[in-house]
């Protein structure tokens, strides 16, 4: 059995990609197709910003590759053909019981359909059928976050500072943060929030025109219901949940001060343009 969480940046599927992984029943899920087609490479921060004339925040970004995912890109670069890059990804994603799991984020769809379009198998199938070829008895689950602004401040000050997850302390707190200080830019939030926007119309287009029912998990209701969360989707996947192990959380939020200062002048801002 099969399943993809389908995301967009900072909406809270890694925390749960992490606890279906850590429950040992639920597959190893992982950005396993966050390479750019031609590249073999994931998205630098300046990436994110493509179809813009000019940042004037540019300089803020350092030009780094993310840290984690570096098994599957050097699997990637290893490997002979996609076919083979596939099998890989096959072992890599599955747990004992037979399910598999992996995250697919929009922004890499393009990309990764047109590495499978490069293999004669899949070529002229659409996509959806595309995916259930490859993954056995493919189901989705959907992870969204409702305040998109906090989202969109949330990948902003991760750009920036290379800090993708922040580590529980023994102490309940958050890590140190690494890389340098994020600063404030209106446009870099207001061009990522319609971003995120975007994306998240395109997968609702996606389900709905192929008559797909995904299990949604909403990130702002995750965390009070942990627990819960973890069950339902095991229920939805099929997998019992006296099966799992009881994963405790390992990542705490990232939100801090300082995000909530710049919602709040990214508002000011919002209702300056709009006066």
């Amino acid at each position: 059995m099969s399943y993809l969480v389908c995301a967009t940046p900072r909406s809270g599927s890694t925390l749960l990609c992490e606890a279906l992984a850590a429950t040992g029943v639920a597959g190893r899920p992982a950005e396993y197709f966050e390479s750019m087609y031609g590249t073999g490479l994931p998205r630098r921060p300046t990436d994110y910003f493509e179809g813009l004339r000019e940042l004037p925040a540019a300089s803020f970004l350092a030009d780094h590759l993310p840290a984690e995912g570096g098994e599957a890109r050097a699997a990637l670069a290893r490997a002979t053909s996609y076919r083979d890059y596939l099998t890989w990804v096959l072992d890599a994603g599955t747990t004992p019981n037979g399910v598999f799991g992996a995250k697919l984020m929009w922004g890499h769809v393009d990309h990764f359909v047109s590495y499978l379009r490069d293999l004669r198998e899949h070529a002229g199938r659409p996509v959806p059928r595309m995916f259930e070829q490859i993954f056995p008895s493919l189901r989705y689950v959907r992870v969204l976050r409702r305040d998109k602004l906090r989202q969109a401040v949330s990948l902003w000050k991760a750009l920036q500072t290379a800090t993708w997850r922040a580590e529980r302390q023994r102490t309940g707190g958050e890590g140190p943060s690494e890389g340098r200080e994020p600063r404030f830019s209106f446009d870099a939030i207001d061009y990522l929030r319609r971003q995120i926007a975007v994306q998240e119309v395109a997968w609702t287009q996606y389900f709905e025109e192929n008559g797909i029912e995904p299990l949604t998990i909403v990130y702002e209701d995750f965390l009070p219901a942990y627990e819960e969360t973890l069950d339902t989707t095991l229920a939805f996947l099929g997998v019992p949940a006296s099966q799992r192990s009881s994963p405790e959380l390992e990542m705490s939020r990232q939100s801090d001060s300082t995000s909530d200062e710049w919602v709040e002048r990214y508002q000011r801002g919002e209702y300056a343009r709009e006066r």
